[in-house]
């Protein structure tokens, strides 16, 4: 059967959803995404040039047969500002879809929680299928989704710093309690990140910098590929439980040939 993920209305086979931005051209940039495999791409509506459809675009870059877009808030810093930034993206034929972010911290960029949670219950009743940026911590998450959001997503660690998943604990503690799909977003570095989202329990892993900052984003974009399909896979085998010392040899000695 396909493992099939569903975020409202919306069905993905792929759980790995890629960023647009800071890739050295838009070129590269559609060649890390075909890499990847994604089938959902997020996009700052900030960055989109919809006023002047004659110049470049990276919109010209994407697929939209090939990918969902995703539009994201990014750079807002409040309810009011994400609403219409949100509204803007629907409007301009991006997406109903939207990745909330309401920043508190400029240094950070960690999420202010109370305002996204305020945005999503505004934005979820305007017809929105939000998929919600937050805190690694579970009472935020349940009021998120308790707002209506269709996902919520801890960070692994902060925006950009490619530091993988630091609390993977609290992470799993999300997973094992909302009811909606958990999507790790922000932080990962490397294939291995991925990886460990994903045999927690993780619904899928959003990630940008990783990709378009390795020295070859094409090559990590494929990593990053494998590695979501691998800690899919490996969560679904299920893994031996862990002992803290084993009484007996893994394999029987009777029946072997000594050969000492």
């Amino acid at each position: 059967m396909t493992d099939i993920l569903k975020i409202g209305k919306y069905e993905f086979t792929s759980r790995l959803f890629v960023g647009t931005g800071k890739y050295a051209s838009f070129q590269q940039m559609a060649d890390a995404l075909t890499a990847s495999g994604t089938q959902c791409v997020t996009v700052a509506v900030r960055r989109v040039n919809i006023s002047d459809r004659s110049k470049e675009s990276l919109l010209d870059f994407i697929d939209r047969k090939k990918y969902t877009i995703l539009p994201n808030t990014a750079g807002c810093y409040s309810v009011d500002e994400a609403m219409r930034t949100a509204r803007l993206g629907r409007e301009a034929g991006l997406s109903e879809l939207v990745k909330l972010e309401v920043i508190g911290d400029q240094q950070t960029l960690y999420p202010d929680v109370a305002e996204t949670v305020k945005a999503t219950q505004i934005l979820v009743k305007e017809g929105f299928t939000v998929l919600a940026y937050t805190n690694d911590d579970l009472i935020g998450a349940l009021r998120l989704e308790d707002a209506g959001a269709a996902s919520v997503m801890p960070l692994g660690a902060p925006i950009g710093s490619g530091m993988g998943l630091l609390n993977p604990h609290n992470i799993k503690v999300i997973i094992d309690r909302v009811k909606v799909p958990v999507i790790v977003d922000a932080g990962v570095g490397t294939a291995s990140d991925v990886a460990v989202a994903m045999e927690l329990g993780a619904s899928g892993v959003l990630l940008n910098t990783g990709i378009a900052l390795a020295k070859d984003p094409i090559g990590m974009a494929r990593a990053m590929k494998l590695a979501c399909e691998s800690g899919r896979t490996a969560l679904l085998a299920g893994r031996m439980p862990k002992k803290p010392y084993v009484g007996n040899p893994s394999s029987p000695a009777e029946g072997k040939i000594n050969t000492i």
